[in-house]
């Protein structure tokens, strides 16, 4: 069983195929195995890896709750990458793994080729924030008194999920007995450590302004709290592409993995080739149809 000794965290990972690396970052409700229908798919011309975060067992589940924050997560995708030699990679991250990936890529662009930025966002409306924070305290303590099994049981099925049972029963039911087989105690620090005191996207404004690596965004039209932070991080970084998926929850890559894997297939290809530019400052003119500086 491969792992790798992260600041003195041991993180499971497994690493398919050759070529070009691209490291999975998984959701919360998620780890290495939510990503097999991509590794399938990539592992087939890319060099694929796709790890536990801490608190996921095989991986360690520290105790201390210290151990658990949004510059953890980013850190451990660059130990990672160091401890297995990888001196750049493209990073795909969905929803908790979409935050570090973007905290990755504004942190450590040098060593990211590319970013997805999948299903990133909760917790980031400001008349909401209180009640996410308060949200998250609460399913943290369901997960400390309820055990792992029956918080699966409400988590699994939050109003960004109901599109998966419904689009594919069968393969929710697979997600929710992975969900279910997890760390109670890693869960609940991951929420207290991460998902409640992490940053809203539209704090980082100003920092993404500035990205310069090739980005793609992705997010289901139904998955209401990722909606407007992604239309923000298409506007804000400029060379950030937005996919928007039809009758689409959380769980993209999960629900829809043929249209998902084919979204990112098209950007990494673009970005190898070294066709995907930062935007034409001439499609921001004020008016919808003169161009950018004429005189009307």
């Amino acid at each position: 069983m491969p792992k790798a000794s992260v600041s003195g965290i041991n993180l499971y990972y497994e690493d398919t195929g050759q070529g070009t690396p691209i490291v999975f970052v998984h959701e919360f409700a998620g780890e290495t195995r939510s990503w097999d229908a991509q590794v399938r798919f990539f592992s087939r011309r890319y060099r694929t890896i796709a790890f536990n975060a801490r608190g996921y067992p095989p991986s360690d589940v520290p105790d201390d709750p210290a151990a658990y924050s949004q510059q953890h997560a980013v850190d451990d995708i660059k130990g990672l990458m160091d401890a297995l030699r990888i001196d750049r990679a493209h990073i795909v991250g969905l929803s908790m793994g979409g935050y570090a990936t973007l905290h990755f890529g504004l942190q450590y662009p040098g060593r990211a080729l590319s970013l997805v930025v999948a299903g990133c966002g909760y917790g980031s409306d400001a008349k909401n924030r209180d009640s996410f924070q308060q949200d998250a305290d609460l399913a943290a303590r369901r997960f400390d008194d309820d055990g792992m099994r029956k918080a699966a049981e409400f988590y699994s099925r939050g109003p960004t999920r109901v599109q998966f049972i419904d689009k594919d029963p069968k393969g929710w039911q697979e997600f929710f007995e992975l969900l279910a087989a997890g760390s109670a105690k890693g869960h609940a620090l991951t929420l207290r450590g991460v998902q409640k005191t992490r940053p809203s996207v539209f704090e980082l404004g100003d920092r993404m302004a500035k990205l310069d690596v090739p980005t793609l965004v992705v997010t289901g039209d139904e998955d209401e709290p990722c909606l407007e932070p992604a239309i923000f991080m298409k506007r804000t970084i400029p060379t950030a592409g937005l996919v928007v998926m039809p009758k689409a929850g959380h769980t993209i890559n999960l629900e829809d993995p043929d249209a998902f894997n084919r979204a990112v297939l098209d950007f990494l290809t673009a970005v190898d080739a070294g066709r995907w530019p930062r935007r034409n400052p001439a499609s921001l003119a004020s008016s919808a149809i003169f161009p950018a500086g004429m005189k009307k």
